[in-house]
């Protein structure tokens, strides 16, 4: 497996952690449909919440969030449609980034972004 690999995997590790902290109930990672992932599903309060998790070893070239375009929030929405009709989800929900910066030699730091994007919003 590339470092990099290693890298996003652990990146998710500390983001379910994070989450599962804040009082978030984790109902599943790395859920697939077509080209899509969602990386966590998690439920908070009564919100169904999508989340997208980014990565990085440091910022020089931005924040992890930064990295998360309109063409992956766009396989991120249509995954969490095909994701809600197949659990027959009717409830509220929302889009939300964990961006982790986690350098060689010092602490992880995590950045969570409640409500980061609504699909269809700038999509061309």
């Amino acid at each position: 497996m590339a470092s990099h690999n290693d890298l996003g995997l652990k990146g998710e590790q500390l983001a379910r952690r994070y989450l599962e902290d804040k009082g978030y109930r984790i109902i599943v990672a790395n859920w697939r449909h077509g080209r899509g992932e969602i990386d966590l599903i998690a439920e908070f309060e009564d919100t169904l919440v999508f989340v997208e998790v980014k990565t990085r070893s440091s910022g020089h070239f931005g924040q992890p969030d930064e990295f998360v375009g309109p063409k992956k929030e766009q396989q991120v929405a249509t995954a969490a449609c095909a994701y809600m009709e197949q659990v027959r989800y009717q409830g509220e929900i929302r889009f939300d980034i964990v961006g982790i910066i986690i350098p060689a030699h010092s602490r992880p730091e995590v950045k969570h972004i409640q409500d980061a994007f609504f699909p269809g919003v700038g999509w061309d």
